[in-house]
């Protein structure tokens, strides 16, 4: 496990070895790391008031890539969680973070307006379009920071759509503190740890 071929980039899914993952005593398990989408779960967990387990998922060590997480993440990406109570009281997985957080707001009704209201259809608007704007933002850390070579039309093409992205949430916020209604739902939580992110960038 501790060689370099593990980290290697493949064309192919699945595990590249075999390990379970932790189960503690909690309802929801989390597997996940402190990047912008991992962060994006937890916050949204201490935020309701859960209790969970919390488990490290090293990217740095290729443990995204255990027979135990590709099982609950067949994408092998942080964040993933397990409900040990699921609908029909079956254990289930979620993965994908824009996902985890639908499925957490909707199965305990909070951080999220009232089903099929305005504001409801608003905060899966700004919630997607952060979905959406990830890839964006991490291409732009890719070919700034972390790019074997310098490309400069592809860090002009992504650094300006960032701040293209940014203006839009901008221009959202213009005289209001939350980006839907008056008061914090998954819209926000989305989007905070990714400007964070931007921030520490000096985009």
């Amino acid at each position: 496990r501790g060689s370099g071929s593990i980290f290697v980039n493949r064309p192919t899914a699945g595990a590249r070895y075999d390990s379970d993952l932790r189960v503690g005593n909690h309802t929801i398990q989390l597997y996940s790391m402190a990047t912008p989408n991992g962060q994006k779960v937890a916050i949204a967990l201490e935020e309701m008031g859960i209790k969970y387990d919390a488990y490290k998922i090293d990217l740095t060590k290729g443990e995204q890539y255990s027979s135990g997480f590709v099982e609950i993440n067949p994408n092998s990406n942080v964040p993933a969680i397990v409900d040990m109570k699921g609908p029909g009281n079956k254990v289930v997985r979620v993965f994908e973070s824009g996902s985890i957080l639908l499925y957490l707001a909707r199965k305990f009704k909070k951080l999220i307006p009232p089903p099929n209201s305005v504001e409801e259809i608003e905060c899966l608007n700004w919630l997607f379009l952060q979905m959406e704007s990830s890839p964006v933002i991490s291409q732009y850390n890719h070919f700034e920071n972390q790019a074997p070579h310098r490309i400069p039309y592809a860090i002009h093409r992504y650094e300006v759509e960032v701040k293209r992205l940014l203006d839009v949430l901008n221009r959202r916020l213009e005289g209001r503190e939350y980006i839907v209604a008056d008061t914090l739902t998954l819209a926000d939580i989305a989007w905070f740890p990714w400007v964070h992110a931007l921030v520490d960038l000096a985009v």
